[in-house]
């Protein structure tokens, strides 16, 4: 099952646990069990602290616990966590097995702090990058506290169960039986939930903050330069982000970052926050922004008021929000979202094996979508609004060699249609004849770009008809001391490369502008 290379891997960080592990499985006659069974076993010579045993005392099979011997401590996968997953499978084996976590002592605290009854299911696939991250922030709740539980399912392993909760999307999470998410979330985005108090301790904390001197807004490659290259210059700096890694923790493959030949965007992000924490830089995450009041007069402070009531003060501001994809904004689409309605063909598409599905958009990203998902799925519909395909060449002749892949042009989505429950197909319109058809299917993948995340700043700041932040050649926008970078700005071509780029140069014109202020009457700057 593991080659000898990671075995060696694996055997490595097995040494950094400290209490005796049991592995218990549930097994039944399918392949899977049987490479469930042999990974097992194969875990267990690894270590002496580390025994396996079957049970089959589990109803759903196959399916494995991992268990700190004699306590209640312990996780439950059902499926093979293999793919994306095998990094929660080590993860796991470690905390379990007394290995500290990383995370930080108060959200620990705050973890064991919970009362009540928690049962969390998640379903995940093992194509999926944006699984890992609740598989791993749950499996350590669990581990933390006994009153939590947790069990990660491989949805096409469980296709029942996938079918029967009617499960378009992953992640989707479980709690206590009941819908309680989808989408990517981190342990702190899951504590906000069902902690009822989180946001109001957070609010009182964050109130009490003294001034920055750069304060960027955004936690994506534009915002972590940005705070990077102020953090260098030895002042006071912050970062407010609704999640950290923005964008990036949504894209699958990056190959055209430069000097890195292949990455992945979960672990991009995860080495961005590293590298920003490296520096004296106060990281506020899991932090809306909703509004952003400019200073009075230069060097003054400008205000951003947060979602959950605090405001925060800084001298400078740097807007680094990113975008999010855009919708179709048909009728249909908002009501089936995660239920045939679906914007990332690498986590959901192995949800739609052997059914048709439609991808909205003929560029890169829509080409893309489609060759991946036709090797999933019996049949692809690709939809482009323009007349021709956009996407690269050598794209086009890659799609045009597939047998179930359909393309049409100059063709306008209307409606999404369904059963209330789930997608059932999509009207769209020949812009040439204005004739109507109707697509019956069961999945719809929507690849049309990105829109801005500038809801909160429309007049504070210039913004174009497209809702981008206008700024000039040193990353200025209309509100002095307000600087912006990424790809919520007029910058052309949205890359990660770009964006960090822009961010330092943001970042420096920030620290340009703060060196070349006079000193403002009754206020002090801050150390």
């Amino acid at each position: 099952m593991l080659d000898a290379n990671l075995k060696e891997q694996l055997k490595a960080y097995l040494e950094r646990i400290t209490q005796p592990i049991e592995l218990v499985a549930s097994l039944d006659a399918s392949d899977t069990a049987r490479e469930m069974e042999e990974l097992l076993s194969e875990i267990a010579t690894l270590s002496a602290l580390i025994t396996y045993e079957r049970r089959d005392d589990d109803a759903r099979k196959p399916s494995f616990a991992i268990h700190r011997t004699g306590t209640a401590v312990g996780v439950r996968f059902a499926g093979l966590p293999m793919g994306h997953e095998f990094n929660s499978l080590v993860l796991a084996l470690l905390q379990v097995g007394g290995y500290p976590s990383k995370t930080a002592q108060d959200v620990i605290e705050q973890v064991q702090a919970l009362d009540g009854d928690f049962h969390f299911e998640t379903y995940f696939s093992q194509s999926c990058q944006n699984c890992p991250d609740v598989v791993q922030a749950l499996n350590l709740m669990s581990v933390l506290n006994p009153k939590i539980r947790h069990v990660a399912i491989d949805g096409a392993s469980f296709q029942s169960e996938v079918d029967g909760r009617q499960v378009m999307a992953v992640p989707s999470i479980y709690l206590n039986g009941q819908p309680f998410g989808q989408g990517r979330m981190d342990l702190e985005q899951i504590l906000a939930k069902i902690d009822t108090g989180a946001e109001a301790r957070a609010a009182e904390k964050l109130k009490h903050k003294a001034p920055f001197d750069v304060l960027v807004v955004g936690g994506g490659p534009a915002g972590a330069a940005a705070a990077i290259y102020a953090a260098r210059k030895g002042i006071r700096t912050g970062v407010v982000a609704e999640r950290f890694g923005g964008q990036v923790l949504d894209t699958m493959a990056i190959e055209n970052f430069i000097s890195v030949s292949h990455t992945e965007g979960p672990k991009l992000a995860v080495a961005l926050e590293e590298h920003v924490k490296a520096y004296e830089v106060d990281i506020m995450n899991v932090q809306r922004a909703e509004k952003l009041v400019p200073a009075k007069v230069p060097g003054g402070l400008a205000e951003v008021h947060l979602k959950n009531g605090a405001v925060l003060k800084a001298r400078s501001v740097i807007l680094a929000t990113g975008a999010r994809w855009r919708q179709m904004n048909v009728p249909g689409e908002a009501e089936y979202r995660n239920k045939g309605v679906a914007y990332c063909p690498h986590c959901d598409g192995p949800l739609f094996k052997g059914k048709r599905v439609a991808v909205i958009g003929g560029g890169n990203s829509g080409v893309e979508a489609a060759i991946d998902l036709a090797g999933i799925v019996a049949h692809v519909t690709l939809i482009e609004f323009d007349g021709k395909l956009r996407a690269d060449a050598v794209l086009q002749r890659k799609l045009n060699s597939l047998p179930n892949v359909k393309v049409v042009t100059s063709a306008l989505t209307t409606e999404v249609h369904g059963d209330g429950s789930k997608v059932t197909g999509l009207s769209y319109k020949n812009r040439d004849t204005d004739e109507l058809h109707r697509v019956e299917l069961e999945g719809i993948f929507v690849q049309i770009g990105l829109v801005p995340n500038t809801e909160f700043l429309k007049e504070t700041v210039a913004l174009t008809n497209r809702g981008e932040i206008e700024i000039d050649h040193r990353g200025a926008t209309s509100q002095p001391g307000v600087f912006a970078a990424g790809d919520a700005t007029t910058t052309p071509f949205k890359q990660i490369v770009i964006a960090m780029g822009e961010g330092a140069k943001a970042s420096l014109s920030a620290f340009d502008y703060l060196i070349r202020l006079a000193p403002v009457e009754g206020e002090v700057k801050a150390a």
